[in-house]
């Protein structure tokens, strides 16, 4: 990374950066180095069949509501949609990709059949972005919607704008989960400023069970999390700028062993995470073939 050299007077720069990349350095340092900084990055570990589901049913959603005029979405075309869209990699055999991809197609039908289809978001994989005292944070939303408001009295109907973020894997999230996302609530502030529309509401969309976590946030809440988010780009901020010096040691990219090690792609280069969790298959999160649950926490696997 370059280094750039601000002279007296000139404004600090600001530290670009997604959710992700934040969540990332919050979660592991390590792996947050071996991700966004290491040129070339560590080979990764084989692809993951939970994430080829996730990729085919984002992407088919996707297309469901960019298609206009909205009169083409036929109960026939999720089907469709995410047949075009499957992916293969990480599975046991063929056998099961099938299996996958029929379980898939059953839950982007049942969904849809919830949705209004002649509804237009006001935003499908839409990029949006926020600047605030230290970073400029953008990110990619899976959906914006445009609701209307409306007040008891009726005299103070308005038009909102509410965060829609799909999931599929095994674990169903609830309230408590999109109230502690991150992502979700900078979305939310990054959408308002975008759009120009108030934003509070944010939803998880579980695929699988076809259910809908949802937390209203409050201002003071927002303000919360875009601290949070500053906070964690003056850390990974710092490390940047360390690793550019040639620092890239424990004492800077320190491992957080745990559970989650087993899903990480890293894990071949972090004796710390393999001591930590045990190998997984590709195919063991699959929300199709594991028990759909929200036991206790930490959560079982990817979701």
């Amino acid at each position: 990374m370059n280094e750039q050299f601000e002279l007296p007077g000139m404004p600090a720069r600001l530290y670009p950066c997604t959710p992700t990349r934040l969540t990332t350095w919050r979660a592991c340092p390590r792996r947050y180095r071996f991700t966004y900084l290491d040129r070339p990055p560590p080979p990764k570990g084989p692809p993951w069949a939970h994430n080829s589901v996730g990729a085919a049913v984002h992407s088919a959603l996707a297309d469901w509501w960019q298609l206009a005029p909205a009169r083409r979405r036929d109960p026939a075309l999720p089907e469709r949609l995410v047949r075009r869209r499957w992916l293969t990699e990480g599975f046991r055999d063929e056998l099961q990709a099938v299996r996958a991809a029929d379980r898939a197609v059953h839950w982007v039908r049942d969904y849809l059949a919830t949705q209004a289809p002649d509804d237009v978001p006001a935003g499908v994989e839409r990029t949006v972005s926020a600047r605030t005292a230290s970073l400029v944070l953008s990110g990619r939303a899976d959906r914006i919607d445009a609701r209307l408001r409306v007040s008891p009295d009726g005299a103070g109907d308005r038009a909102e704008l509410v965060i829609v973020d799909y999931k599929t894997g095994r674990w169903v999230p609830d309230e408590a989960d999109a109230a502690a996302s991150l992502a979700l609530a900078t979305y939310a502030v990054a959408a308002e400023r975008t759009l120009r529309r108030p934003c509070v509401r944010v939803e998880l969309h579980h695929l699988p069970t076809n259910s809908v976590a949802a937390h209203e946030h409050t201002p003071a809440s927002l303000a919360t999390a875009v601290a949070e988010a500053e906070a964690l780009a003056a850390g990974a901020s710092s490390a940047d700028e360390a690793h550019a010096r040639g620092r890239d040691g424990d004492d800077v990219f320190p491992p957080s062993p745990g559970d989650q090690c087993s899903w990480c792609d890293f894990r071949r280069h972090c004796p710390e995470g393999r001591s930590a969790a045990p190998d997984r298959d590709p195919w063991s999160g699959l929300a199709s073939l594991c028990m759909i649950t929200n036991g206790p926490r930490p959560r079982p696997g990817p979701g």
